[in-house]
């Protein structure tokens, strides 16, 4: 028969299992038991130490089990830590108070700590910068350069302040930012850009953050605000890159070298004159070739407003020659990669093989005419649509036509009180440009040195 009291510690480790859970009396320290549990398939068995009493606000004695016996380690109390508990316990109840509430009540003061904490420390993740800036973007979907501005974001910015609480972000934080990109590289335009976008960023934070009881993400002010980005970049100096003759040639070889849709795309650039993401998301349900227009949707217009580019032969014939994509997981972007799913809007390495292109050939173009010529100096998408609007004024299109062919648009009074659209001459100006071009880059043979020029001869006779 089990042993059913118990006095010394030694006793406690040499009590056995039983087939079911019996309870043993200690000896020493009044309503304290051990009950002994059953050995399962291991062979391990459970010695359970419990205070047997009436406690507070009952009339019958119930039983509260303390916790394991500690034995080799393992288990929760040795047998004079739950002797001390016990009487503890007891003296406590003989003065009215229940410990089991108090463990209640002090679990549950750990809990509402636990969860303030946590819900602090959620609160506080949620101001993070990366978190912040996450619907910030949101709100780029479907501006013109909303696409530029969120990898420019994802790139500068985010890495460095990501885990950063908006409202610890400083002044000098933003200007170590911009200053880093300085002195990587030489590329003061880009740092103006970066700085802009977190200007734009902490604006739309003071608006969106703004409540009754102050600003959500702990913004007072914006710490970009009084950054002078001349101080961090110098003075932006305005390009002024125009293609020469010669480079136009080299170009339009080299892009003629180019497959789609890169090659076709910087074509379509020059020919037009539009900006890079205006062609590069060209849709084929902008165009209309019948009538030789291409309707550029406001999302991707620099004014928020529809822009009309007139067609000229030679950009019909090019959209005619590029492939159109049917049928099942397939788009109707121009010019794309992905079977007309998305365009090809990302023209970094593409263009950098134009320009190896273009050098290259007019190197070899030096050769053949035994004079040397300096070779293309680094230019930039943009710098086709200046040379487009300059090659107009040099073909005598009226400066408000060639304005409006760039999507320069109508300024002041003009834009108020005229309101034809300038329709026809837009698309003679593009006309006359094509043809300029056509003439530079594929001129008709020169006749042979042996035949003059009738219209010449008739003037040399009557000299």
């Amino acid at each position: 028969m089990e042993k059913r009291s118990y006095k010394t510690d030694r006793e406690l480790k040499a009590l056995k299992p039983s087939g079911k859970w019996y309870d043993v009396k200690d000896e020493q320290t009044r309503n304290l038991i051990v009950r002994v549990g059953p050995e399962n398939s291991k062979g391990e068995f459970r010695r359970t130490f419990c205070l047997v009493t009436r406690f507070p606000g009952s009339s019958n004695p119930v039983r509260h089990a303390f916790g394991e016996y500690k034995d080799s380690g393992s288990g929760d109390l040795t047998l004079e830590q739950a002797r001390a508990l016990a009487d503890e316990w007891r003296g406590k109840i003989r003065n009215g108070i229940d410990p089991r509430e108090e463990i209640r009540q002090a679990a549950e003061a750990n809990r509402k700590a636990t969860q303030d904490a946590t819900q602090e420390a959620e609160r506080a993740n949620q101001n993070a910068f990366g978190i912040v800036v996450e619907k910030y973007i949101k709100t780029l979907k479907g501006q013109r350069r909303g696409k530029v501005a969120e990898y420019e974001i994802r790139k500068e910015i985010i890495p460095v302040w990501k885990d950063k609480m908006v409202s610890e972000i400083s002044r000098f934080d933003v200007k170590e930012l911009i200053e880093a990109i300085v002195e990587r590289a030489p590329a003061g335009a880009h740092a103006r850009n970066v700085l802009g976008h977190i200007k734009a960023f902490f604006n739309w934070a003071i608006d969106d953050g703004d409540t009754r009881t102050g600003n959500k993400y702990g913004l007072e002010f914006s710490p970009a605000e009084s950054v002078k980005p001349k101080k961090l970049t110098g003075e932006k100096k305005p390009r002024l890159r125009v293609l020469s003759d010669d480079e136009l040639v080299a170009f339009w070889r080299a892009t003629g070298r180019m497959a789609y849709p890169y090659g076709p795309l910087f074509r379509f650039l020059l020919l037009t004159g539009v900006r890079k993401d205006e062609a590069a998301e060209a849709r084929w349900s902008e165009i209309d070739l019948a009538k030789r227009l291409w309707t550029v949707p406001p999302e991707r217009f620099k004014s928020d407003v529809p822009h009309l580019v007139h067609l000229s032969d030679d950009a019909v014939a090019l959209l005619e020659g590029l492939p159109r994509f049917t049928g099942k997981n397939t788009g109707d972007h121009i010019f794309s990669t992905t079977f007309g799913v998305k365009p090809s809007s990302s023209l970094g390495k593409p263009q950098e093989r134009q320009r190896k292109h273009v050098a290259n050939i007019l190197k070899a173009m030096a050769r053949r005419r035994g004079a040397p010529i300096s070779a293309a100096a680094d230019f930039h998408n943009h710098d086709l649509k200046r040379t487009v609007r300059t090659r107009l004024s040099s073909l005598k299109v009226p400066s408000n036509v060639a304005e409006m062919v760039a999507g320069h648009g109508k300024k002041g009074l003009e834009r108020t009180y005229d309101q034809y659209e300038y329709a026809d001459e837009m698309r003679d100006a593009l006309e006359k440009w094509a043809r300029k071009l056509r003439e530079i880059v594929s001129p008709p043979p020169a006749p042979p040195a042996n035949v003059t020029d009738l219209a010449i001869h008739r003037a040399r006779e009557r000299a």
